[in-house]
């Protein structure tokens, strides 16, 4: 076992390599760790951790993880052995806890987007932390929330020390640079299971895949898909704007279909042959995605896919269920459901489960891309007797509602304690979770990445030698996938090993000279140390604990602080700027945090970002901005703003305005209704930054103009009278803002209105005899009820049919 001041005895294993790794990172600096899952990265790391609060007594260390379930997952085990006082921070924490927690530890495991939110915010800084991990490193990329926290570290660490741990960096140099370069990584360590120093406690994991063939009626259904692609195709190269028709990838479509929305948005009178062009790149999207469910998936997959498209009102849809060809596929997949033909795949996959689990303690994870293949498969090992549990995330799915965390939770727990045999889940099982006992891995289906493969892998071989399965459908992109994953990750070993320090170069000097940092004692030495160690230490920790919540509680909370003064520091001024909590996954708030600001996150009820009483601004990506518009956010919000605020302003953020799927004259009509209408003056920026730096143009205009603090406003105006009246009015079938003013100022009242008969409003202009009905039968009808019960409003938000006036 491993002995150190801070270790608690009898808890962590001495292996050799483990210490040299930790010694290594704390001689070399920011380091990287790469290694496969269940070598023990988080051993490693809590070493290290040890260490750095040995040197550094007042620090903490600070772990970040990718998920809420993965942060619980590290506190409870740096609880089991660290005897420092510990802490999870995730965003189901409210900020105020969050501070009292940061406060009272030394070991911090937290999501990173809550820790970024809480440093722009000014909650807590990074100054102190000794040690900072970054857990699953290689999201280190593009604006992840690690990138910025590495930075801030930088900037603030007195006594900084970072370590990235990942199984799998990724195959391209580029990438893995890129990781280092981010999280300010000066050293790579590779451990693989090939290493003389791991190999006696790595089980080998077997990899098998089995091949199957589709059945004669899915080839039937592919081969009328087939000829409703190829006609598309066809037409599309025709008009110039693919230029091969065989084997285009999807990722093809895409650059095209941005293509043609680009050329349209530069233009005040587009080609029609443009239009046509995104419609036909849309339908062959449709149908690249509607084969890949039916070569990997099956038929029930494809058939749920079918019942959700047919829904769909766009051109490109439409044009599909008008199509002979694939209108004969939906049929024929219609049919193949009814009569319960289903994919090969979920056959073998049967026979598999249930040979492994003639042993009874055998523990399997299937793995598969779709929720309804999940619920597929979730469903044949019931009808085998099969005692098998669905896993997946927290996103809910038509009449399926996500798992919640805690659900998540207490499913892992029953499949550890053997309540369940099988799990089968969707990519949300690959990264993190403690599944420390499973004999068997089966993937339904390959995936691309290297990465995501290595993960699935990891799943298996904690304990015992693994077993990995893989089926794969002949002649489909299964094939494709499998090769181009195991391609990567041989690309990724040759990169590592090329340019990276493998840690068995190194293992003798670093075994002679630094091993030393960590003592071993055998078991029995720890007998009576145990006992008197844990009751020592715990009351320590609480003590020191319940000192630091004392001294939170007395002050210095950022949350109550008044703002003004500490915004005037040294006479300088610093404007403050409100954020609604919902902009913390933009990058506009790491941008304002690099600005001379002070920032402050509230749940903001109308408008994004509020720089005085009276100015707010409504922030909106032109994707955003398109969307809003689709879904008709758009005018609701603008009148939310000229409600509330003197002078309301809407910045949109991006370029290409016009190459969205609306057409440009829409998005002229929604830019004028909100300039015109509403007087809300409208100011184009063309990144985050440039947002940022707007944003804090603007707070210093109306901030070094007044003194007095800004009111911040976290509930809507209540409604005047004649704002509840129209209100109202415009609750009414088919009655829009103008129709009810037209309504009120004839009748004087809601009351009259109600009262008033068909004759009677159809006098008003804009109201013929269907609204005219409507609204009388509206008002007039009785309360009906539903199978015996009352139907009750759940929510206070209007329900109506209304209609543009």
């Amino acid at each position: 076992w491993i002995q150190h001041s801070l270790i608690k005895p009898g808890k962590i294993e001495a292996r050799l390599y483990q210490q040299v790794l930790a010694a290594g990172v704390l001689k070399k600096g920011n380091s990287m760790i790469v290694a496969p899952t269940a070598l023990g990265k988080t051993i490693v790391a809590a070493l290290v951790a040890a260490e750095r609060l040995k040197k550094f007594p007042e620090s903490k260390v600070l772990l970040l993880a990718p998920s809420k379930p993965l942060v619980i997952q590290h506190e409870e085990s740096f609880k089991e052995f660290l005897k420092a006082p510990s802490a999870s921070l995730t965003g189901a924490v409210n900020p105020k806890e969050r501070i009292k927690r940061w406060n009272a530890s030394q070991i911090i495991c937290a999501t990173p987007q809550t820790v970024e939110s809480d440093v722009i915010s000014g909650r807590y800084s990074l100054k102190d932390v000794s040690l900072l991990v970054f857990d699953e490193c290689h999201r280190g990329v593009g604006s992840y929330s690690y990138v910025y926290l590495a930075d801030k570290y930088s900037k603030e660490g007195e006594n900084k020390l970072s370590l990235g741990l990942t199984a799998s960096p990724g195959w391209n140099n580029e990438k893995i640079k890129e990781v280092c370069e981010n999280l300010f990584i000066k050293d790579v360590v590779i451990k693989t299971e090939e290493d003389t120093d791991v190999e006696p406690y790595f089980n080998p994991v077997e990899v098998k895949w089995i091949k199957v063939d589709l059945k004669p009626e899915l080839k039937e259904i592919k081969s009328h898909m087939d000829n409703a692609l190829k006609a598309r195709l066809k037409t599309l190269k025709r008009m110039g704007i693919l230029r091969s028709i065989s084997n285009v990838s999807k990722r093809e479509v895409l650059i095209a279909q941005g293509k043609a929305q680009r050329r349209i948005g530069s233009s005040a009178r587009p080609p029609k042959k443009c239009f046509l062009a995104v419609s036909l790149l849309t339908a062959v999207i449709n149908i690249l995605h509607s084969v890949e469910l039916l070569e990997t998936q099956g038929v029930s997959t494809l058939h749920s896919y079918f019942r959700r498209f047919k829904k769909k009102k766009t051109k490109a849809a439409k044009s599909l269920m008008n199509d002979p060809e694939f209108y004969t596929a939906m049929e024929l997949t219609e049919k193949a459901f009814q009569e319960d033909i289903e994919h090969p795949k979920l056959e073998k996959l049967i026979k598999i489960l249930e040979k492994e689990l003639k042993n009874p303690d055998s523990k399997i994870i299937v793995f598969s891309q779709f929720r309804d293949t999940v619920n597929n498969i979730y469903d044949k090992c019931l009808e085998n007797n099969i005692n098998a549990v669905k896993f997946f995330g927290q996103a809910s799915r038509d009449t399926e509602k996500g798992l919640t965390q805690k659900k998540q939770k207490e499913i892992i727990k029953d499949f550890k304690k053997g309540v369940y045999d099988v799990l089968i889940s969707t990519s949300v099982a690959e990264e993190g979770i403690d599944i420390p006992s499973v004999d068997l891995v089966v993937l339904y289906e390959p995936v691309p990445s290297e990465i995501r493969m290595i993960q699935r892998r990891g799943r298996t071989g904690r304990k015992n030698k693994g077993k990995m399965i893989i089926l794969i459908t002949k002649g489909t992109r299964d094939e494709s996938y499998y090769w181009s994953s195991i391609n990567k990750e041989k690309k990724m070993k040759k990169q590592l090993s090329t340019s990276y320090r493998n840690d068995d170069v190194s293992f003798k000097e670093m075994k002679d000279n630094f091993v030393g940092t960590f003592k071993e004692s055998k078991a029995a030495e720890f007998k009576d140390e145990i006992e008197h160690s844990e009751s020592k230490d715990s009351s320590k920790s609480l003590d020191q604990t319940k000192k630091v919540l004392n001294q939170t509680q007395e002050g210095n909370d950022p949350e109550t602080m008044d703002t003004k003064e500490s915004d005037r520091e040294d006479n300088i001024f610093r404007p403050v700027i409100y954020a609604d909590s919902r902009e913390g996954n933009s990058s506009v708030l790491r941008e304002l945090d690099g600005l001379d600001v002070k920032i402050r996150v509230k749940g903001l009820a109308v408008a994004d970002y509020q720089v005085s009483d009276d100015v707010a601004i409504e922030r909106k990506t032109v994707k955003d901005f398109i969307s809003s518009i689709m879904d008709k956010r758009l005018h609701k919000q603008a009148k939310e703003l000229v409600e509330n605020f003197k002078k309301p302003l809407m910045i949109i953020e991006g370029d290409n305005l016009y190459s969205g799927f609306v057409h440009p004259n829409a998005v002229r009509g929604a830019l004028a209704s909100i300039a015109v209408d509403f007087g809300i003056p409208i100011i184009p920026t063309r990144s985050e930054a440039d947002t940022a730096a707007m944003i804090t143009r603007i707070a210093l205009r109306e901030q070094s103009r007044e003194k007095k603090a800004v009111q911040i406003r976290t509930e809507k105006k209540p409604l005047t009278t004649w704002e509840q009246q129209l209100y109202i009015v415009e609750s009414l079938p088919n009655v829009g803002p103008v129709t009810a003013r037209k309504l009120l100022e004839e009748f004087k009242t809601v009351k009259s209105i109600v009262n008033a008969g068909e004759d009677e409003l159809k006098k008003v202009d804009g109201i013929g005899d269907k609204i005219a009905k409507g609204i009388v039968s509206v008002v007039g009808s009785g309360f009906k009820t539903i199978d015996g019960r009352k139907v009750y409003l759940k929510n206070q938000s209007r329900i109506s049919v209304k209609k543009e006036d």
